[in-house]
């Protein structure tokens, strides 16, 4: 029997996602099964998830085609599921980072912290939430998450949206994001590359 594969996204190329209701403090894993059972249309137990050698998850061989991420803050927690695509899912609860200046200038790439630095106050704590995000989605979908460096790649803006532009050689590509508000007092943001 071949692999159940993914229903149509509804916006075209862009991975399936959901936004779960999430307590603090509960496993995220099972709702990830619920949902994905209920996308791939079996039972929750077939769903083979699987850590790689980072920690990432991972759909087993049965269900290669697919990729999974997740992330949860605050009371949400997103899943996100694309085929033929690694993706990364990242979501953060908007809160006052006061230091959000001085983590870019440390961590984020030479002109993503240039940027931010010459925004006006209350742009700059939004943005740096948007570029956490998509740094975050990205470093998930490529598997090695923050240890493998915030700065290893930077991200700029164009016509509202931010899209990879300077990445390190191990980081491949070419890169899709997605970024959204899914809730209000929330950031999201998908990133996806061809396997």
């Amino acid at each position: 029997m071949p692999p159940p594969s993914l229903p149509s996204p509804t916006t075209a190329g862009l991975p399936r996602w959901t936004w779960i209701d999430h307590r603090r403090g509960t496993p995220a894993e099972p709702l990830v099964r619920a949902w994905l059972a209920s996308e791939l249309s079996v039972r929750a137990e077939a769903i083979p998830l699987v850590r790689a050698a980072h920690g990432r998850p991972r759909l087993g061989d049965a269900l290669r085609a697919l990729d999974v991420s997740w992330s949860h803050s605050g009371e949400g927690l997103l899943v996100a599921l694309g085929e033929g695509v690694e993706v990364g899912a990242d979501l953060e609860r908007a809160r006052p980072r006061p230091r959000a200046l001085e983590v870019a200038e440390r961590f984020f790439h030479p002109e993503e912290y240039a940027w931010l630095r010459a925004l006006p106050e209350p742009d700059r704590h939004e943005s740096f939430l948007r570029l956490w995000c998509a740094k975050e989605a990205v470093l998930k979908a490529h598997g090695r998450g923050i240890a493998f460096g915030l700065d290893k790649f930077g991200l700029a803006e164009s016509d509202g949206t931010l899209a990879v532009r300077e990445a390190h050689p191990h980081l491949g590509g070419p890169w899709s994001l997605h970024e959204w508000a899914p809730r209000p007092g929330y950031r999201a943001a998908l990133a996806w590359r061809p396997r």
